[in-house]
């Protein structure tokens, strides 16, 4: 194998990784969940890089909701 594959394949890791980067980004947030973090995930899978930055901007789309067992002392 020569320089000119090794080349190759080093650009093709770091492009692999910052392809990568988003989704994992995404799966280990806890900003979303259930369906919501599925439909952000296939958004960066057929959209790319706009729907992660929607993503950073935007999610989530819907408040959690707080449940209201808070007990007064």
């Amino acid at each position: 194998m020569g320089v000119a594959a090794s080349s190759f394949f080093i650009i093709l890791l770091v492009v692999a990784l910052f392809w990568i980067l988003p989704l994992l980004h995404i799966a280990i947030s806890k900003r979303t969940q259930g369906s919501e973090k599925l439909g952000w995930l296939l958004a960066v899978i057929f959209i790319s890089w706009f729907a992660w930055i929607f993503f950073l901007i935007f999610a989530p789309i819907q408040k959690p909701e707080i449940s209201s067992n808070s007990s007064s002392v």
